[in-house]
């Protein structure tokens, strides 16, 4: 799939530079996602995102071949910016990952981050799967799942990148089951 938006690239500098709050509509889901666009690569966006709670959620990354619309700024940015000040919340930095390619991305966002979250939308928009990068391909990720019950899978599972349309890290949810993990694992006297 392919934005409709010629200009899409050039509104999404305009966003990142200018700081202002957008709204991403991508083609196959029936939501949007609300934030900070940190950093474009070649083919994808970085974006710090602003959860239904009117808090920051950790970062997404889209294909921007897949974004249908950008609201720039976003409906109400005016009160979301207001509650974000006024809760003390300031604009997260932009993480150190590579937006060169995919497998730049997912080596570099599990090194900075503890866990991270593919999502195969195309497939099934209802799907993710969440743990640690093992290994990256040109053409696949060999990805160590966690489960919500915070406890590790035995054997990895490999994913085409062609099929991945989002990845997530450092959002609230990630960083909870990595607190489960990790404490379970402590008190077990084992590593992950």
């Amino acid at each position: 799939m392919s934005s409709s938006d010629p200009d899409l690239r050039s509104r999404l500098e305009h966003a990142r530079d200018a700081g202002s709050l957008v709204r991403i509509t991508r083609s196959f889901t029936d939501g949007w996602e609300d934030g900070y666009v940190l950093a474009l690569g070649p083919e994808l966006v970085l974006l710090a995102v602003v959860g239904h709670g009117i808090r920051f959620d950790g970062y997404q990354v889209y294909r921007l071949a897949d974004i249908s619309r950008l609201d720039d700024p976003a409906p109400h940015a005016a009160f979301v910016e207001s509650a974000l000040k006024l809760r003390g919340l300031a604009r997260p930095s932009t993480p150190s990952v590579n937006l060169d390619s995919l497998p730049d991305l997912l080596r570099t966002a599990t090194a900075a981050f503890s866990l991270v979250t593919i999502h195969t939308e195309d497939e099934d928009p209802e799907v993710c799967w969440i743990g640690q990068v093992v290994e990256t391909h040109p053409d696949r990720v060999v990805l160590r799942h966690i489960t919500p019950d915070a406890s590790w899978d035995d054997l990895p599972d490999t994913y085409p990148l062609d099929e991945i349309t989002r990845i997530d890290f450092g959002g609230s949810y990630e960083n909870a089951l990595w607190l489960v993990a990790s404490s379970a694992n402590s008190t077990n006297g084992t590593a992950s």
